[in-house]
C-alpha cells in the first residue's frame, strides 16, 4: 500500500513537473518597445528600446539594423561597450546608443528595419523565451539645401531686419539664427512674394540690444530626419548708443505702486522675500523678480502668431505722444540717495493727455487683454511672423483675447497701473518675444526699405 501510494505521489509530481516545463514554454518572451527611430533616420540618430523580463531574468539582448539582406548590430548584452544598459526600473532596462554615419557607414539611404530580439529565464532558468519587435524606418543622409534670395541686410544694434531665402525640402524646420537666439521663417507666398514656390521662405530676425555686435548670423535648417545645414548671408551691423539714466525711487511713489501690484500679482507670492519685508523690499522683489516671471509670460506668449502678415505699412505712434524715454535704457534706482537697484527698458514711455485712448498701431489679433505684473493692465497685439506690439499701464482695456482689430482700433486708455509713476503708455515692439526697438516700425522709409522692397524684389 505504501509503494502504491508512494508511486502515485512520483507520478503526480512527475506530471505536475510536466505540465509546468510545458506550460513555461507557452509563456511569453520579455516586452520590448522600441522609443525611436521611428520615423527617419538621418546623418546622426538615437536608438533607444526598453526591455523588461518582468519576473524573469534577462539572458540575452540583440539589436540590429537590416537593410538590403544584410544586417549590422546595434547593441549585444554580451557585449554592450557599443551602447548604454540603464536601469530604469526594478525588472526593467534601457538600451541605447548613438547611429552614425561613422558608425554605420555600409547604411545606405532608403528603407532599413531596427530588430531587437530579448530573451528571459522561465521557470527557474530551466527554459527561455524570446521576444522580437521591429520597426521600419528610413534612412535620409543628404542635408538640407539652402540659398539666400535677398540682398544688402543692414542690421541696427536693437533692431530688425528680413530675409529672403529659399530651403529644401520645404518641410524642413528653418530660419535664421543670430548668435543663439533662432527666428524662424514663413513660407513666402503667404508674405506676399508673388510667384513664390513652397521652398521659397521669409524671417524677420533682429541683433538684440543684449547681443554682441560681432555675433554669428547665420541661415539654418533642420529636417525630419535631423540632418542640419547652414549658410552665411552678406550682412552689416550698425553699432547703437543705448542711454544711461537714473530714476529717483520716492517713498510716496512705492506708497502709490507697491501694494497694487502685491494685491493683484498672484505671482509675487512665489518670490523670496525676508521676513515682513518693507515696501522698499518688496519695490526690489517687483522689479527684479515680477519682472522677470512677466517676460517669461511674454516670451510664452510669442509661439501665438499667425504665419501671415497682419500689419500693412508703417506703425503709427501714439498720437500727439511726447517720447519720455529710449529704447534699452540702462536705468540706476536711486532710493534715499543709494542706488537700489539696475534694470533695462525695453520700450518706449509715450506720454499725452491723462486717460488718452490708446490706438492699435497696425492691424492684428488680441492675444493678451489682462493686468500683467509690472506692465498693469496689459494688452499685446499679434501681426503675425512672429511681430508683436505691447500696451502697458493702461486704466482700462476696451479689447479681450482673440479680438481681431485693425490700426487705430481702441484697446483702452492710458493710465499708470503697474510700475508706472504718472499717466503715459509704455510700447513696445516684441519679435518672437524678444524687445526690439519700435523707432523702424514706425518709420515708413524703414518699412519700403528693408521690408515691403524685399518682398517686391523677391517676387
Amino acid at each position: 500500500m505504501i509503494r502504491l501510494v508512494s508511486g502515485i505521489v512520483v507520478l503526480a509530481a512527475i506530471a505536475l513537473g510536466a505540465g509546468m516545463f510545458i506550460g513555461a514554454g507557452r509563456a511569453p518572451g520579455p516586452t520590448i518597445e522600441i522609443h525611436q527611430p521611428t520615423g527617419l533616420i538621418g546623418r546622426v540618430a538615437r536608438f533607444e528600446a526598453s526591455v523588461d523580463p518582468m519576473d524573469g531574468e534577462l539572458t540575452q539582448v540583440d539589436a540590429v539594423i537590416e537593410q538590403n539582406g544584410a544586417s549590422w548590430p546595434l547593441f549585444s548584452l554580451t557585449t554592450p561597450d557599443a551602447g548604454q544598459l540603464t536601469q530604469e526600473t526594478q525588472t526593467q532596462v534601457r538600451i541605447s546608443r548613438e547611429i552614425t554615419r561613422e558608425s554605420h557607414a555600409e547604411l545606405t539611404a532608403g528603407p532599413a528595419t531596427i530588430v531587437v530580439r530579448a530573451t528571459r529565464s522561465v521557470l527557474y532558468g530551466l527554459r527561455e523565451r524570446e521576444a522580437i519587435a521591429r520597426v521600419d524606418v528610413e534612412a535620409r543622409f543628404d542635408p538640407p539645401r539652402l540659398s539666400v534670395v535677398s540682398s544688402f541686410h543692414y542690421v541696427n544694434h536693437g533692431g530688425a531686419e528680413l530675409l529672403v531665402y529659399r530651403v529644401t525640402p520645404p518641410d524642413a524646420e528653418s530660419g535664421v539664427r543670430v548668435g543663439e537666439r533662432f527666428f524662424p521663417g514663413y513660407p513666402a507666398a503667404a508674405a506676399g512674394v508673388e510667384g513664390a514656390d513652397d521652398t521659397t521662405r521669409v524671417a524677420l530676425f533682429a541683433l538684440l540690444h543684449d547681443q554682441d555686435l560681432t555675433a554669428a548670423m547665420r541661415v539654418v535648417a533642420r529636417d525630419a530626419a535631423g540632418n542640419e545645414a547652414e549658410i552665411e548671408f552678406d550682412h552689416r551691423v550698425f553699432p547703437k548708443q543705448f542711454r544711461r539714466s537714473r530714476i529717483p525711487v520716492s517713498d510716496r511713489f512705492l506708497e502709490q505702486v507697491v501694494p497694487d501690484i502685491v494685491a493683484r500679482s498672484e505671482e509675487f507670492r512665489t518670490l523670496p522675500l525676508p521676513p515682513e519685508p518693507g515696501l522698499l523690499a518688496q519695490y526690489l522683489a517687483i522689479n527684479g523678480g515680477l519682472r522677470r516671471i512677466n517676460g517669461e509670460r511674454i516670451m510664452s506668449l510669442a509661439a501665438d502668431t499667425s504665419p501671415l502678415p497682419l500689419w500693412d505699412g508703417p506703425f503709427r505712434q501714439l498720437g500727439n505722444s511726447q517720447v519720455e524715454s529710449g529704447f534699452a535704457d540702462h536705468r540706476t534706482y536711486v532710493h534715499d540717495g543709494q542706488e537700489v537697484d539696475q534694470q533695462i527698458h525695453l520700450g518706449f514711455d509715450l506720454a499725452s493727455t491723462a486717460n488718452a485712448p490708446i490706438l492699435a498701431s497696425n492691424g492684428g489679433r488680441v492675444i493678451w487683454a489682462d493686468y500683467l505684473g509690472i506692465y498693469g493692465n496689459c494688452v499685446i497685439v499679434d501681426h503675425g511672423m512672429g511681430l508683436q506690439s505691447l500696451y502697458a499701464h493702461l486704466s482700462s482695456i476696451a479689447v479681450t483675447a482673440g479680438d481681431t482689430v485693425t490700426i487705430d482700433d481702441q484697446l483702452g486708455l492710458s493710465g499708470r497701473t503697474g510700475l508706472a509713476g504718472g499717466d503715459h503708455l509704455h510700447f513696445a515692439i516684441l519679435l518672437h518675444g524678444w524687445p526690439i526697438t519700435p523707432m523702424e516700425w514706425w518709420d515708413p522709409h524703414w518699412i519700403e526699405d528693408r521690408i515691403t522692397r524685399k518682398l517686391r524684389v523677391a517676387s
